[in-house]
C-alpha cells in the first residue's frame, strides 16, 4: 500500500507556481491578485480561507478577503460581486460556500463573470469542461486528477466508481475521467443514496472515489485488493485529542481499507490540499490570461 501524499505534492505544485509568478514579476507584469468573499463565521470556511491566503503568499499571489456578517441580504452580496467582476486589479475570486438559506447559491455562483470563477462553478467553465474546451476545473476534480497524474495511476480503460453525484466533486470528475486525455480514458460508474447495488459496483473499481460527506461509509468489504482509493469526504466529529475539540474524519473506513489497496488518500493531507491548490493554478491562469 502506497500512501498519496497530498500535502506534499502541494507544497511541489505551489513551488512550481511560485516559480512562474517570479518569471511573470521579472518581466514587469503583476503578480496574479485572488480575492475571497466570507460571509458569516462558520469554523470550516473560516479554516478553509484562511489557507488559501496562505497559500496566495507561498505562490507569490496578491490576495484580498471581504468579510459580511450572515446578515447580509443578497442585493448586497451580488453589488460585491459585481464590483469585483469589473476590477481589472483582480483576476479571479471566489465566493466561500455555503452560504447562508436567505442567499440562493445558484445565483451567486451565476453572477461572478466565468472569466474569474477560478472555482470552476460557473455553468460556462462546467459546460466547456464537459465538453473538453479550455475552462478553469472544478478546484477538488482537478486537485484527485493532479494526484493521479503524479503518481502515474494508470486511468485508460480502468473501472473508476464516483460515491456522490455532486455538482461540485461527482458530476465534473465523471466527465473529466472520460476524457480522451490523461488521466481519463476510464469507465465511469457513478452511484448514489438512490443506487442499489453501491458495494458490487465497488468491488469491481480499479479507482473509487469516494465523495458523500458521510465518516466511514466505504468499508473494507467493499474493496478488491490493489485497488487505488481516493477519499474526499472532510466531516468534523467530535475530539477528545484535539485542542480544537474535533477532528476531520474521511468517508472511508481508512484502518481497515488502506491494506487492500494499492494507493490510498489519508484525510487529513490527501485531497483537501489539492483543493487548495487547484485554486492557485486556475488563478495562475486568469492572471496570465491564458484560458479567457
Amino acid at each position: 500500500m502506497q500512501l498519496i501524499d497530498g500535502k506534499a505534492v502541494a507544497e511541489q505544485v505551489k513551488q512550481e507556481i511560485a516559480a512562474e509568478v517570479a518569471q511573470m514579476t521579472a518581466q514587469g507584469k503583476r503578480a496574479p491578485h485572488l480575492a475571497a468573499i466570507l460571509v458569516g463565521h462558520d469554523g470550516g470556511s473560516e479554516t478553509y480561507v484562511a489557507n488559501k491566503i496562505k497559500a496566495c503568499a507561498v505562490c507569490g499571489f496578491k490576495s484580498s478577503l471581504i468579510r459580511f456578517e450572515e446578515t447580509v441580504s443578497e442585493a448586497e452580496l451580488l453589488a460585491a460581486i459585481d464590483r469585483l467582476n469589473r476590477d481589472d486589479e483582480v483576476d479571479g475570486f471566489i465566493v466561500q460556500l455555503p452560504l447562508p438559506k436567505h442567499i440562493d447559491e445558484q445565483k451567486i455562483v451565476e453572477a461572478i463573470d466565468y472569466r474569474k470563477d477560478v472555482d470552476g462553478f460557473h455553468p460556462v467553465n462546467v459546460g466547456r469542461a464537459c465538453i473538453g474546451l479550455p475552462s478553469f476545473l472544478s478546484a477538488t476534480p482537478a486537485g484527485i486528477l493532479e494526484l493521479l497524474r503524479r503518481y502515474k495511476i494508470e486511468t485508460a480503460g480502468k473501472h473508476v466508481v464516483i460515491i456522490g453525484r455532486s455538482n461540485i466533486v461527482g458530476k465534473p470528475l465523471a466527465n473529466l475521467l472520460m476524457r480522451k486525455d490523461y488521466p481519463g480514458n476510464a469507465t465511469v460508474t457513478v452511484v448514489h443514496s438512490y443506487s442499489t447495488d453501491i458495494k458490487e459496483q465497488c468491488l469491481s473499481a480499479d479507482i473509487i472515489v469516494c465523495a458523500l460527506g458521510r465518516p466511514h461509509f466505504l468499508k473494507e468489504d467493499m474493496v478488491k485488493p490493489g485497488a487505488t482509493v481516493i477519499d474526499v469526504g472532510t466531516t468534523r466529529v467530535p475530539s477528545t485529542q484535539t485542542k480544537s475539540g474535533f477532528k476531520l474524519t474521511g468517508d472511508v473506513d481508512f484502518d481497515a481499507v488502506a491494506p487492500k489497496c494499492a494507493y490510498i488518500t489519508p484525510v487529513p493531507g490527501g485531497v483537501g490540499p489539492m483543493t487548495i491548490v487547484s485554486l492557485m493554478k486556475n488563478t495562475l491562469l486568469a492572471g496570465a490570461k491564458a484560458i479567457y
